[in-house]
């Protein structure tokens, strides 16, 4: 592929994610009580005002890391939101976890628009990243008391769940908090994720057991193609951290190729969102729909891969999914994209934030593709 093409994605990549970044400065921010709305409309009016705390701790990190390494971005108006989001998550975000343990805690899963706790989860995934704000927001504003509480809230006990069932979201997430700091908790994590490739390397599962077993039924049989693209790229960066090709190959193969191969509809195109290893229907309603995040993850994963390894085939696929996901997603009337689409590829839900859409794997995608982008063109020149 020539350099042109790559610095034509380049600039449709960072035009995007300004127009995204702009979207979310204009419409989310709630300046009388703090924090961020989620739940935001195609044309940008909220229509809930309920507060989700991994979202707003998600749009804290954002914003943040744009702040810090896009020079583009290193405006007051992004850092003065981001300190608003964290004032706004140590007021009210943490609750008594119930056990009467002295000071453990958790983090609420929802809260009102004045930060009243609405309903807290067994996942640990609001903890997560109100650690990933904290610690983001502390390299901004070199305030040591939001790494401390990044810290305490990684050292709170149970952190890697005591469920009977292995989730790979868990160890994914954990490795995403702990591969700059925790080595042994990072090695942890991704040999929890390698125990997700089963059926003789030809599969990637969603769930298993503890002791990286398959699973009886529906639950064991279960494909994410999204999430194994994320546990991908995720790895890719743990191999180029640690020095480890080992990991880098077994990423490549098992986590970015087979997902694809296995979760691209061959017929409509786009990613599946679940699907069942041995081909009954799953019985999740949503399984055929074509989601936002499995892209995003999968443009991450196959321009990582290429860049790490050269191999023209991974680039060609990612020009794929480019073209899939920019044909298909991103509004040019209001901005932004749209989240859910039809397995024929039609808008089915037009807003463009809700309880599990916000201000993360859009501008994150963006963000690191540009980045890796700006890598792969420096090297040719």
């Amino acid at each position: 592929m020539s350099v042109m093409k790559l610095e034509e994605y380049r600039q449709h990549i960072r035009a995007q994610l300004d127009s995204v970044t702009d979207f979310w400065l204009k419409h989310s921010h709630d300046t009388d009580h703090g924090g961020f709305f989620s739940c935001i409309g195609r044309d940008g009016q909220v229509y809930d005002d309920m507060k989700y705390v991994w979202l707003q701790g998600r749009q804290v990190w954002m914003y943040c890391r744009l702040y810090r390494t896009l020079e583009r971005f290193h405006r007051p108006e992004i850092l003065q939101a981001a300190q608003a989001g964290g004032r706004f998550l140590r007021q009210f975000a943490r609750v008594s976890d119930g056990s009467g343990g002295g000071n453990r805690w958790k983090c609420a899963f929802c809260l009102t628009r004045d930060g009243k706790a609405v309903k807290v989860q067994r996942t640990i995934f609001s903890e997560c990243f109100y650690v990933m704000a904290m610690d983001e927001l502390s390299r901004v504003t070199d305030d040591k008391d939001l790494q401390l509480e990044a810290e305490q809230m990684m050292e709170q006990p149970g952190l890697p769940g005591d469920v009977p069932t292995s989730s790979m979201a868990v160890p994914m997430m954990l490795l995403c908090l702990v591969v700059d700091k925790y080595r042994e908790l990072a090695s942890w994590c991704v040999q929890q994720i390698l125990q997700h490739v089963q059926r003789n390397g030809t599969a990637v599962l969603e769930n298993v057991s503890v002791d990286g077993a398959e699973l009886p039924g529906c639950a064991g049989r279960l494909q994410n193609p999204g999430h194994a693209l994320e546990a991908g790229w995720f790895l890719l960066q743990y191999s180029e951290q640690f020095g480890d090709p080992q990991i880098k190959k077994t990423a490549v193969d098992k986590f970015v190729k087979l997902p694809y191969q296995r979760g691209w509809d061959k017929e409509n195109g786009g990613l599946f969102y679940f699907l069942d290893v041995d081909g009954h229907c799953p019985t999740q309603l949503e399984w055929s729909m074509k989601l936002w995040w499995p892209h995003c993850e999968a443009l991450i994963a196959f321009l990582m891969a290429f860049s790490q390894t050269g191999e023209s085939e991974l680039l060609e696929t990612f020009s794929q999914i480019y073209d899939y996901t920019f044909k298909h997603f991103p509004d040019t009337r209001s901005g932004e994209w749209f989240g859910y689409l039809t397995r024929e590829g039609n808008v089915a839900l037009d807003f463009k934030g809700g309880p599990f859409k916000g201000f993360f794997h859009v501008p994150r995608c963006l963000y690191m593709c540009e980045r890796i982008l700006d890598g792969l063109l420096a090297h040719r020149d």
